[in-house]
Parts: C-alpha cells; sequence; structure tokens
C-alpha cells in the first residue's frame, strides 16, 4: 500500500455537505476525490478547471437578442409598478462605483 500524507483544510460546512451528497452518488469518498483533484494539479501543471473573474459590466442592448431586451423592459416595467425606484443620481453614482464609469 502507498504511503499516504494528510490534508487539513478548512471549507464551508454547506459545501462540504453538498459536495459529500454528490459524492456519495458517485460512490467516490471524499479522500479520493481530493486525491483526485491533486493528480490533475500536477498533470495540468495548474488548476484543472477555468478560472475566470466575472465581468462587471452594464448589459448592452447590442449584446441582447429580441427576448432578452424585451425581458429586461418587463422587469423595469414590473419594478415601476411595484414602486421600486431609485433617483437617477444615485443609479448615476451606482454605475460609477461598479463599472469604474
Amino acid at each position: 500500500m502507498a504511503r499516504t500524507a494528510n490534508i487539513f483544510a478548512r471549507v464551508e460546512p454547506e459545501i462540504k455537505e453538498q459536495a459529500e451528497k454528490v459524492l456519495e452518488q458517485l460512490g467516490i469518498p471524499m479522500s479520493n476525490a481530493i486525491g483526485l483533484f491533486l493528480r490533475q494539479v500536477v498533470l495540468q501543471q495548474g488548476i484543472p478547471f477555468e478560472m475566470k473573474l466575472p465581468q462587471n459590466k452594464p448589459l448592452s442592448v447590442e449584446e441582447l437578442s429580441e427576448e432578452q431586451f424585451n425581458a429586461e423592459i418587463e422587469k423595469g416595467l414590473a419594478d415601476l409598478n411595484g414602486g421600486k425606484v431609485v433617483p437617477a443620481e444615485k443609479v448615476f453614482d451606482r454605475m460609477s462605483k461598479d463599472y469604474r464609469l
């Protein structure tokens, strides 16, 4: 039997429970899943999946399909009808902060 080393990691309890449920369905013990991950790190010489920062940019009308555009308009109308309104100054301040405009 191969020698082993211990790894101690702190993870959020909810994530651990969710992962355990998935791994149980796959029939893979958590320790084996961690070993698989580490083997892939070695083989790939890095994290074995793509990691990106989310793009934080406002919606562009040119990038929306007609259905997506109509859905955004409907959301805006629902907010307006529901009294969810914000002064324009606050919108511009928030956009300047969020999108560095």
